[in-house]
């Protein structure tokens, strides 16, 4: 693999800087969001860079399921920020927390123990990264189907009451809106799917590719990450937005849309 000197990164980043300069004289109100996310994104790669140094040296269960619960809080705290209709007293977090727990670590536990079959199983080499690529997409999965189910089910409330009123069981009710909100959280991993080797490269093979992996064994290794991905997105979201549309209702199946924070 052909190591990159920090004079290398340097003259990446004058193309960040052209990108700002440029969105500054257009005004397009960027640029300051730009450079910190530029910044951040440099320290926070370079720290995880010398805690994964330290974390592969050591091969310590303790430590590798400390970052992996810090990875999991973090998902599940950003899956709640990005709802806008989120769940009241931290109800959005827990549930989204849950399903990514479910989901993420089942795919990852599963795949190490049976599949990839590392000696230790828990190492940190194998488990990190496969964790974190699981729980960035079920996060992003859970996160679009939460916020389409509550969002669907805030404006469509007047018709929902209606057919509750007509008799109607809450499952009937709400039965297309949760098939809608599981197709939309799952649209970003089927269209990822359906386009790599032909519109695009996977991260994950040309990682390996360029850090000198063969080819075919950089592909195999893409396809169980895409095949472990959609399971773990697919249910994921099933989980969460099960576990919501049972919360939008009482026990009188009547529409509790007070557990949402409508934002003014």
């Amino acid at each position: 693999m052909i190591e990159l000197t920090p004079w290398d990164l340097l003259i990446a980043s004058v193309l960040i800087i052209l990108l700002a300069i440029t969105s500054l004289v257009l005004q397009l109100n960027i640029a300051k969001q730009l450079v910190i996310a530029a910044i951040r994104n440099v320290i926070q790669l370079l720290l995880v860079g010398y805690i994964l140094k330290l974390i592969f040296a050591s091969n310590n269960l303790f430590l590798l399921a400390l970052i992996s619960m810090i990875m999991l809080l973090v998902a599940g705290y950003e899956i709640n920020a990005r709802q806008k209709y989120p769940l009241k007293r931290w109800t959005g977090f827990k549930i989204g927390t849950s399903a990514l727990f479910l989901s993420s670590f089942t795919m990852a536990f599963m795949s190490l123990v049976v599949i990839i079959s590392p000696t230790p199983w828990y190492t940190p080499q194998y488990a990190i990264p496969l964790l974190g690529m699981l729980l960035g997409n079920t996060m992003n999965g859970i996160s679009l189907g939460m916020d389409k189910l509550n969002q669907s089910v805030y404006q469509q409330r007047l018709i929902i009451e209606q057919r509750l009123m007509l008799g109607q069981d809450y499952h009937e009710v709400i039965k297309d809106i949760r098939a809608e909100s599981v197709r939309t959280g799952m649209i970003p991993i089927i269209n990822s799917m359906a386009i790599a080797g032909i519109v695009s490269l996977p991260g994950m093979m040309t990682g390996q590719i360029l850090s000198g992996t063969p080819p075919v064994e950089a592909v195999k290794y893409q396809i169980l990450i895409f095949f472990l991905i959609s399971a773990g997105t697919g249910f994921g979201i099933m989980l969460a937005v099960w576990m919501i549309s049972k919360r939008l209702f009482d026990d009188r199946q009547r529409l509790n849309l007070e557990i949402l924070q409508i934002k003014s």
